[in-house]
């Protein structure tokens, strides 16, 4: 069980049977009232976000969810294919329930997948990648007086804006949870 301030943003609670994932935490304390602890979660089932206030002295149990890693195969239309990396099971996912994957990550990545029920509902994303360029424009030459970017395309066909010394075939840093360039990889 954990204690209301041991709540943190990613900690993964269970409420009522359902899995839940703290996207935000705040705790105060009133004069002579005792504090409380307002939290935002987010259904890792359905998606639906609620604010929850709780007292100090209450528990909550930490969410059945098991983590478990999976390669990203392939995508087949609005699919994506995986397979558990130790029983070599296959599921397939809606790319609607988590879009970073199809951006960011090729197909023969490693993840980990979040299972609840032997069911996957999210993943534990790094919070940055390294892609390959596959296509990017000719930076003009002396254009580097102020930060300008181009649009690059990254070997997931997903568009970023990157600084103009990057060309096709260079490997970058991404932000997972911004879709933002971060620097050339090495």
């Amino acid at each position: 069980m954990y204690s209301i301030t041991e709540l943190r943003k990613d900690t993964l609670i269970d409420l009522d049977g359902v899995p839940y994932k703290v996207t935000d935490y705040s705790h105060t304390k009133m004069g002579r009232g005792g504090a409380t602890v307002k939290v935002k979660i987010k259904n890792l089932i359905n998606g639906s976000v609620l604010d929850r206030s709780f007292a100090t002295n209450e528990k909550i149990a930490p969410a059945d969810v098991t983590r478990s890693k999976v390669q990203y195969l392939y995508r087949s239309g609005d699919d994506l294919a995986l397979m558990d990396m130790q029983s070599f099971d296959q599921y397939e996912v809606p790319v609607d329930m988590t879009e970073e994957v199809a951006k960011y990550f090729p197909e023969g990545s490693e993840l980990t997948a979040l299972v609840f029920n032997e069911k996957i509902i999210g993943f534990d994303l790094p919070k940055n990648v390294v892609v390959e360029v596959t296509q990017a424009a000719k930076g003009a030459k002396g254009d580097t007086a102020s930060s300008a970017t181009m649009s690059a395309t990254l070997e997931t066909g997903q568009e970023v804006q990157v600084p103009l010394f990057i060309k096709q075939g260079d490997k970058v840093r991404i932000d997972t949870r911004s879709g933002q360039y971060l620097e050339r990889a090495k």
